[in-house]
């Protein structure tokens, strides 16, 4: 069989990534590149690959010392599990020593260290994911079948599906997301194998949930995978309340932000898979232990829309917020409009009615809030306009309190 290389991509070479690999033996064979560069560089997308992962048979002592020897940062960021970052001008690589996984529990993994290549592939979750590249002549390694299951668009676990995902019952949700991101025809045994072991995804914590469903909503095929998804169980112990409704939603979601030319999002694209039930969206933001800011995203997102122009939603809401809506609503040219308007602020503050003879407290910000309304309702006019607002509702008050 010929050699297979890996293309020419700019990442290979980053500043300071062909001392690293020289100072760690890539000449001698003793370290290579590994993961989502080589697999993202064969799929042409390379351009897009921020983060380089490298192999190698030195124990993660080694790594340091020889990292330190030569001037470059180490930082023992997985030294339990045997991974160096080391910090190069153009970004972190992450280095770590080969490895063979002694027991697992479904969550943690507690490894040993190799110096066999196959055995340290045999570890990883799909074929896809364990290609390995010479760093210096860019040679291949497959050892499970990769390049042919990349090129047919196939994920699939390395070794017995079952046992895998025994192994890491994130493994499920991984299945899906790498299936969204690359995947044309499931691989029928991994299918089934998620399907039957769905419930073990109840043993995970929500942070390690949530930060999979983020990268799966935002992958090529979200749409048709999470509604496989639903049809498989698989949401059922995470998050039931999704439902058929929802993944229609969501697609027509993802229609409208392809309509509008908007990147999508997974906080937008959550909100339109979820009930629009304040109370049961905060219930399930809490139970993802989603953070404050995408909280607040969800729920905005969700908020019915009482504004009568575009604009004015976007005063209410930021621009995001009102694209967000927008997209939701199924207005795809309103949001692409909106999205590069920047809301002016109101033209006057509080003080503006203290000059006028308005008594400070509660009577300044009630009239602010109706100054407000009607500048927004006007279509926010020249700052002379909210002057007027000003001094008619200064006068008014003036009359009232005489």
């Amino acid at each position: 069989m010929d050699r297979v290389t890996l293309p020419d991509a700019a990442w290979r070479r980053r500043a300071g990534l062909a001392q690293l690999v020289d100072v760690l033996g890539a000449a001698g064979g003793e370290t290579r590149i590994v993961g989502g560069a080589v697999r993202d560089t064969l799929l042409g997308i390379g351009l897009d690959v921020a983060d380089v992962d490298l192999a190698t048979r030195h124990p993660p002592q080694e790594v340091l010392d020889r990292l330190r020897t030569a001037g470059i940062k180490a930082v023992p960021t997985g030294l339990a599990h045997g991974t160096i970052t080391a910090v190069l001008d153009s970004g972190p690589v992450e280095v770590t020593t080969l490895r063979r996984d002694v027991s697992t529990d479904g969550r943690h993994a507690i490894v040993d260290y190799t110096d066999d290549w196959r055995e340290d592939a045999a570890r990883r979750d799909f074929t896809i994911n364990a290609l390995y590249a010479d760093p210096l002549t860019g040679e291949l390694f497959d050892y499970f079948g990769g390049l042919d299951d990349l090129a047919a668009g196939r994920v699939r676990f390395i070794g017995d599906p079952l046992q895998r995902i025994a192994e890491d019952h994130l493994r499920i949700l991984r299945y899906f997301r790498f299936h969204a991101r690359f995947g044309d025809t499931p691989d029928p045994a991994g299918l089934d194998a998620c399907t039957a072991r769905a419930n073990d995804l109840m043993a995970l914590s929500r942070e390690r949930i949530a930060m999979e469903v983020r990268k799966l909503l935002v992958a090529r095929n979200a749409v048709p995978v999470v509604r496989l998804m639903l049809a498989r169980g698989i949401f059922a112990p995470i998050v039931p309340e999704i439902d058929a409704g929802g993944v229609d939603r969501l697609a027509r979601l993802a229609g409208a932000e392809a309509a509008a030319a908007i990147s999508p999002n997974p906080i937008r694209r959550l909100a339109a898979l979820l009930p629009a039930e304040p109370e049961t969206a905060a219930a399930i933001a809490a139970r993802l232990k989603l953070s404050n800011a995408e909280r607040k995203r969800l729920a905005v997102a969700q908020a019915p829309i009482d504004e009568a122009t575009s604009e004015a939603l976007a005063y209410r809401r930021g621009a995001g917020g009102a694209v967000d809506a927008l997209l939701l609503a199924d207005a795809p040219a309103e949001a692409a409009r909106i999205a590069h308007w920047t809301p002016p602020g109101l033209p006057i503050g509080g003080g503006a009615l203290v000059r006028r003879g308005v008594k400070a407290g509660p009577d300044v910000a009630r009239l602010l809030r109706r100054i407000e309304r009607q500048w927004i309702d006007e279509g926010f006019p020249a700052a002379n306009r909210a002057e007027q607002l000003a001094d008619q509702a200064a006068e008014e008050w003036l009359r009232a309190t005489r």
